[in-house]
């Protein structure tokens, strides 16, 4: 009999413990915090009631559900996709696309997941994207890549209350044959492009070293001009002076023949003396060699000054202009050299060089170059 008695006074302590208990479950589920960037769901028996705003919420315990949505810029990594292009090229490209919840709601009702829903649409759209595009351009076109994924992801997620703010493209790679054979290209291609620009350094040097040679020989021509000039002229001066000395020569031969004459005339005996008007013009003209004479001093042969007749003939007074002329013909020669030479420099000889850039580009595209050298021919 004690031990039921017991028993019975121990049950209404247990009772009690136990509605503590329960109570104490009770507040815990009625009490729901939401965090600031969050907003959660609420459902009553499977039912959707409202969403629960941050801070602390009420909600009926134990028939009651949450679910949460991140409210904040969300980042989903879309797995490598591979695609053909549309020149039946195989590549592989990766994604990110950034979501931000705009309708907890209708991100609640409308989808199931709406990450998963997400990257699986994103998925599809970048395999749609470069399939409708050339290998060049998937590989350039990054940004054409980016906004057509996003206008493709728009509207359906704008259903479910997702807003897609940014799709980036991380990587597009062909396959591996692509890209020896695209490494391939590019090596041709540089090759081709050092070989052009080293062609036409040589053909400028060519022209330069051309114009060089050209401008010393016209130089030398001109120096060598100059000096026959002058050494005619001074031949020509040679020469009068030598037939000025030879006339001198004459007459004094002539003089000193006339004085023997005299000499003997004036030994003879006879007192009358009849002289020839030729003699005493040269007794004139030299009487300073006759000893005691009265006979005025005249110019005689010691001048060696030309008149003017003979000074125009041999073009004494127009030497100075004739060297200055060649002066000056050399310098303009020169500077018209100079200013070519400067042209070649620049790869401007007459139009005839073109720069590497220029070259490339008419190497690039040779259809043109036949239209334009075929057109002359039509005409």
């Amino acid at each position: 009999m004690v031990l039921p008695l017991q028993i019975l006074g121990l049950g209404p302590a247990i009772v009690g413990l136990l509605f503590l208990l329960v109570a104490i479950v009770a507040v815990y589920q009625a009490i729901v915090i939401v965090d600031a960037y969050e907003k959660k769901a609420l459902t009553v028996f499977g039912e959707y009631r409202k969403l629960l705003e941050p801070g602390i919420n009420i909600v009926p315990p134990f028939v009651s559900r949450t679910y949460t949505f991140d409210m904040r810029t969300q980042t989903l990594d879309v797995p490598r996709q591979e695609a053909i292009t549309r020149d039946n090229s195989p590549v592989t490209a990766d994604a990110v696309v950034y979501i931000k919840v705009m309708d907890a709601k209708k991100a609640f009702l409308e989808v199931e997941d709406y990450k998963v829903a997400v990257s699986n649409l994103a998925q599809t759209t970048l395999r749609a994207v470069l399939g409708d595009m050339e290998l060049d351009d998937t590989l350039n076109k990054r940004q054409e890549i980016n906004a057509r994924i996003r206008k493709e992801l728009d509207e359906p997620t704008d259903e479910w209350g997702i807003r897609v703010e940014s799709v980036e493209v991380r990587e597009v790679n062909p396959s591996k044959d692509v890209q020896q054979a695209m490494e391939q290209q590019t090596s041709a291609e540089r090759r081709r492009r050092a070989m052009i620009l080293e062609a036409q350094g040589e053909r400028r040097s060519a022209v330069e070293s051309a114009e060089g040679e050209k401008q010393s020989n016209i130089i030398r021509a001109q120096g060598e001009k100059q000096s026959q000039i002058l050494e005619a002229q001074g031949d020509a001066i040679s020469t009068v002076l030598r037939a000025k000395s030879a006339e001198s020569m004459g007459e004094r031969a002539i003089i000193d023949k006339g004085m023997e004459t005299l000499e003997r005339i004036g030994q003879g005996d006879s007192t009358t003396f009849v002289l020839p008007q030729e003699l005493t013009s040269l007794v004139g003209r030299y009487g300073k060699q006759l000893t005691g004479s009265d006979v005025q001093d005249s110019e005689g042969l010691d001048s060696l000054d030309f008149d003017a007749e003979t000074r125009e003939m041999l073009g004494l007074d127009d030497i100075e202009d004739i060297l200055g002329e060649i002066d000056e013909a050399a310098q303009m020669d020169t500077e018209a050299l100079e200013q070519e030479a400067a042209a070649v420099k620049e790869g401007d000889i007459g139009g005839t060089i073109k720069s590497a850039d220029e070259v490339v580009a008419e190497a690039d595209d040779p259809a043109d170059e036949v239209d334009g050298e075929a057109e002359p021919e039509t005409e």
